[in-house]
């Protein structure tokens, strides 16, 4: 076996790579979702597979500082021993969870406009919060499935 052979055999990723290839991989799983909508229901319209793409860019971010932002309030919630802690912590999250979403859909319709339209009820915020909950859905069994790997 020569030496190059057994170096890229002893390759470890580095974690800014691990970072990337994670990032990536959630992207493309938010691409394959948002596409899937806009090609089966008429309550998702995407003008291009480019647009897409750049959304799927754009929701993978707030969906990280989503998460981000609920876990520091969560972990405020631990350390504030004045509170009833069970109860507002339940709220704290759900709120910050529910009302992302209409921050979510509003910075998606101030940077693309017309190239995304979510509509039907309340308009269209329920038809993006079922493909934001698909694109969760879809990232966690893909979680599952790689964990279930090792």
């Amino acid at each position: 076996m020569n030496q190059k052979t057994q170096e890229s055999e002893l390759h470890i990723p580095s974690s800014r790579q691990l970072f990337f290839l994670k990032y990536l991989t959630w992207i493309l799983v938010d691409l394959t979702v948002l596409n899937f909508f806009a090609e089966y229901w008429d309550k998702v319209t995407i003008t291009s597979f480019g647009v897409s793409l750049f959304i799927a860019i754009t929701l993978q971010i707030l969906l990280k500082m989503t998460i981000a932002l609920e876990h520091r309030l969560s972990n405020y919630m631990k350390s504030n021993e004045k509170l009833d802690k069970k109860v507002l912590h339940i709220f704290s999250t759900w709120f910050v969870l529910f009302a992302s979403k209409f921050v979510m859909l509003w910075i998606l319709q101030f940077i693309f406009g017309d190239a995304i339209v979510f509509s039907g009820a309340y308009h269209g915020v329920v038809a993006f919060i079922v493909v934001v909950m698909a694109i969760l859905a879809a990232e966690f069994a893909l979680t599952r499935i790689y964990r279930s790997l090792a």
